[in-house]
């Protein structure tokens, strides 16, 4: 008997240590169980859920942290804004501490929320990555962004130097997973295990990116325009200001002749001086025309201009109704 029960002491002590290794082993695992048990994502957050197409994976790393969507005021309390140069969208708070949403309502930016979920998804799931994947993944980003990224991310990055120092590859691990749509195999791999189809992401970021770039490019186009019709203009108003001066001294030659009872070279003068005067008048004119064009033009202008700060400021929460944390 004895005997017997030293057996089942140790059959007890090596379940007990198998028990005590395999909850430290998969601890997140079992904490995320605890936090979701009892929790059912709102219909918006599912919804974004599935317009991401998140993997039974990632939907967990989002749902852990309990997300929400908020207007300005409740988001302003959750996702501090350290810069007045950078627009927040969203923030993740830490393992299970919450990912925040900014409640964009301008239907010209729809899908902004879908990109921005995922975003901070990744956040989520970077910090899940043991530090030998963290090590190869850091590597494939690092890689990639010496090589064949955007002028318009390494824009983000060195924002996010300034605002984030030491979290770069943090950020470019969320941003390179939901605004580049093709990337190099091993990171289309890597990126599997969070999106059944991440270029669904990734088009509703080029999406509600097109609606700045397309009014950029007009601005662009009509400032070209413009430039060219203000040549134009300042070329006649030159001329113009010598027709003036030339007038008025043929004016007044012609008022000396008058004085003087010239009147053969009077009359001699004064077809010649309105020949110009009629010149000057049509140039006149066309000069008035292109002023005329000019004003409309930047008047068109400038209502494309209204319509991206319009765009701009749908996405400050500290303005009326944030690019992403």
């Amino acid at each position: 008997m004895k005997f017997i029960r030293q057996i089942w002491a140790y059959v007890v002590l090596i379940l007990l240590l198998a028990t005590i290794g395999w909850i430290t082993y998969d601890h997140d695992a079992i904490m995320d169980w605890m936090v979701l048990r009892n929790y059912q994502a709102p219909g918006a957050i599912q919804t974004l859920a599935s317009d991401d197409t998140l993997t039974p994976f990632a939907q967990r790393l989002f749902y852990v942290n309990r997300p929400q969507i908020e207007g300005k005021d409740d988001f302003n309390k959750h996702c501090t804004n350290a810069s007045d140069q950078i627009i927040v969208l969203g923030c993740y708070t830490g393992n299970r501490r919450g990912i925040y949403l900014y409640n964009v309502t301008d239907s010209r930016l729809a899908g902004i929320e879908q990109v921005t979920a995922a975003h901070e998804m990744l956040h989520q799931a970077y910090d899940r990555l043991s530090r030998s994947q963290r090590s190869k993944v850091d590597d494939l980003l690092q890689k990639y962004y010496a090589s064949g990224t955007t002028d318009e991310i390494r824009s983000q990055m060195a924002s996010y130097q300034k605002t984030e120092p030491g979290e770069q590859l943090n950020e470019l691990h969320s941003v390179l997973g939901t605004e580049v749509s093709r990337l190099p195999a091993e990171l289309e791999t890597y990126y599997k295990q969070y999106f059944a189809n991440r270029q669904k992401v990734t088009s509703y970021y080029e999406q509600y990116q097109a609606e700045f770039t397309e009014r950029q490019k007009q601005i662009e186009d009509y400032d070209d325009q413009l430039g060219t019709l203000k040549a134009q203009i300042d070329v006649k108003r030159n001329d113009l200001s010598d027709k003036e001066k030339s007038l008025a001294a043929q004016r007044q030659q012609l008022g000396t002749y008058l004085s003087n009872n010239q009147i053969n070279q009077y009359n001699a003068a004064v077809p010649g001086f309105n020949a110009q005067v009629n010149a000057y008048r049509t140039e006149l004119d066309a000069a008035n025309a292109l002023i005329v064009e000019y004003n409309q033009l930047l008047e068109q202008r400038n209502a494309i201009a209204v319509q991206e700060q319009q765009l701009q400021q749908a996405l400050d929460s500290h303005v009326s109704s944030a690019g992403t944390h």
